[in-house]
């Protein structure tokens, strides 16, 4: 396994009937966060869950809750995820009338901030914030629902925002989502990317076996 590249599954795939037994075994399994998805119906055409379901779960782990919040307008409803448990708040430029703004919010509440970047958005849209960030969520599927296939245009983009990184010298983490499985996962790391979000795969892959799933996520 690679101690650098970090999973993050998505709870989308998961069971929402024992939605706290999953989580403590993504735990268990060697998951290093855990990813929720935020939708609003309006954002995205899908709807999911809200800051009281993010604050019943927190009691179920200790390993760090990666929001992702497809949500507008976003800047309102921030501190409540705050508030619920998250550890790093993830919005899209799209979603708030002042990046900077959202962006300073997040970090006056001590989380963790990231920005998203549709596969229809450039990265010339964040790229005066990247200084500021802690990550930047690539989405490689149009967000809205689990189980789309991986755009493969995604790979450059994923270059392209490594060798921003790499010139001025930033930190921010570099995170993949959409379509992610076995056979993709080493292009998407030797891209540049460095955090794997899954929800399919790991759920499903290996009769459900999440501990082997993550591994072989990995496994590069």
């Amino acid at each position: 396994m690679n101690p650098a590249i970090k999973i993050s599954p998505s709870i989308l795939a998961s069971d929402f009937s024992k939605l706290g037994r999953e989580v403590e075994a993504l735990e268990k399994a060697g998951a290093d966060y855990i990813h929720v998805d935020v939708m609003d119906g309006h954002f995205v055409p899908n709807l999911t869950i809200g800051p009281p379901v993010i604050k019943a779960l927190r009691k179920y782990t200790k390993i760090p809750f990666d929001v992702h919040l497809m949500i507008s307008p976003v800047h309102k409803y921030i501190k409540d995820f705050a508030n619920a448990g998250s550890d790093i708040i993830t919005i899209h430029p799209e979603a708030t009338k002042d990046l900077k703004e959202s962006i300073s919010l997040i970090k006056d509440l001590n989380k963790k901030v990231g920005v998203s970047l549709n596969p229809n958005t450039k990265i010339n849209v964040i790229e005066s914030y990247l200084k500021n960030i802690d990550l930047v969520l690539i989405m490689s599927v149009f967000p809205g629902f689990g189980g789309q296939k991986f755009i493969p245009e995604t790979i450059n983009k994923i270059k392209d925002l490594k060798k921003i990184k790499d010139k001025n010298n930033y930190s921010f983490d570099i995170e993949v989502d959409g379509g992610i499985n076995f056979s993709n996962s080493r292009d998407v790391i030797n891209a540049g990317a460095n955090i794997l979000v899954s929800g399919t795969t790991i759920f499903s892959e290996n009769n459900g076996d999440i501990k082997k799933n993550i591994e072989t996520l990995k496994s590069v």
